[in-house]
């Protein structure tokens, strides 16, 4: 007989985190003198690339900067940096998570049903873990704005050193100039959120919808006969196996649930492809390989998934689209700003309603025409 915990998630998250810190695979080997090396120029080009952000992107953040983050440097006011390993990476994402689902629980349960189990949120905590380890040895960067406290905190800046260094050896990197140029990339996303503060909570409450969503069509597949789960789930992996269109979560959404997540992933197309041109906006002044860093990460991107099993995997979670957004958001970028320039373009960050949809993602004058007239 299983317990169930009132008020309960639907995950649980101190083991999730557990597991996905055990789990993660190690890094590459390196000496204690080159991994302080490490740290150190991770850190030192995280504060470096604010600069340059800030003049490339011809933004600035919204909220003022105390006399305190001031005195502490440019780098405070954009995001607070950890250099971490795989480990810890994949335990905060298990905080973005639980932030991002918090209160999904309750929205699925009314007066007579049953509170989230103890093995429920066991078995999720499982599943997330076992995915974060999994994703943890791919990711270089990232911008967490949802770890602030309080309106006037910035988000924080996760780099992950063994990734840096595993790539920068991979490709032989100058490593100084690619972790700048790393640096630059997420330095880009904590201006985005830093200049449209709305940005963080409009996505929360996208995604929590979508979540809600989700789970609702999944509990209804539960409650389906046994034959129609097996066909349902069946078509769905065979579906994402052959890499066709949607992966496993694309099953299981309604027509409604498919239009809005091509919204949410159209907002998060427009942040990878503008920060993927603002980084290599800075020019070869400030990174002197740029070109060839673009020219070598791109060319890893295309060859990812050479072995079976990396591809179904990637097609299974849903990292082709990962890919694809940095490719159509980069193309929207770039053609807004042939038509109105890179100002015009920042219009795009004064308020939601500015946000392109899919479409638009796609046909970039439609949305100069609605925003500019």
């Amino acid at each position: 007989m299983t317990s169930s915990v009132v008020g309960a998630p639907l995950v649980d998250w101190t083991s999730a985190a557990q597991i996905a810190a055990r789990v993660a695979p190690p890094g590459p080997t390196a000496s204690r003198d080159e991994l302080a090396v490490l740290v150190q120029g991770l850190r030192e080009a995280a504060s470096a690339a604010v600069p340059h952000v800030l003049r490339v992107t011809r933004m600035a953040p919204s909220r003022s900067v105390s006399h305190a983050e001031a005195a502490g440097g440019a780098t405070a006011s954009l995001s607070q940096v950890f250099v971490v390993d795989r480990s810890r990476w994949a335990r905060a994402n298990t905080e973005v998570m639980a932030s991002l689902t918090d209160g999904v629980a309750e929205s699925l349960t009314g007066p007579g049903d049953k509170p989230v189990s103890a093995t429920t949120a066991l078995v999720g905590a499982a599943q997330v873990g076992a995915v974060l380890a999994a994703l943890s040895s791919r990711v270089l960067g990232q911008f967490d704005p949802y770890s602030a406290h309080g309106s006037s905190a910035p988000g924080r800046l996760l780099l992950v050193a063994p990734n840096v260094l595993q790539l920068e050896r991979d490709l032989d990197l100058v490593p100084a100039d690619f972790r700048l140029w790393v640096c630059l990339h997420e330095q880009t996303h904590a201006l985005q959120f830093a200049a449209a503060p709305w940005l963080a909570e409009h996505l929360r409450a996208s995604a929590r919808e979508l979540l809600v969503g989700l789970s609702e069509s999944s509990r209804q597949l539960a409650e389906a006969r046994l034959r129609d789960k097996l066909t349902t789930a069946g078509r769905v992996v065979l579906r994402a196996v052959r890499g066709q269109e949607g992966g496993v979560a694309h099953g299981l959404l309604t027509s409604d649930q498919q239009r809005s997540l091509a919204e949410v992933s159209a907002v998060m197309a427009l942040l990878e492809g503008h920060a993927d041109v603002m980084m290599d906006a800075v020019g070869r002044a400030t990174v002197p390989t740029v070109r060839r860093i673009r020219a070598q990460f791109e060319a890893r991107r295309d060859g990812q998934g050479s072995s079976t099993l990396d591809t179904v995997l990637r097609r299974f979670l849903g990292m082709d689209a990962k890919l694809a957004q940095y490719r159509d958001g980069a193309a929207f970028v770039r053609a807004v700003e042939r038509q109105v320039g890179r100002d015009g373009l920042n219009a795009v960050w004064s308020t939601p309603e500015h946000l392109p949809s899919a479409r638009e993602i796609a046909d970039p004058g439609a949305w100069v025409r609605r925003v500019h007239g």
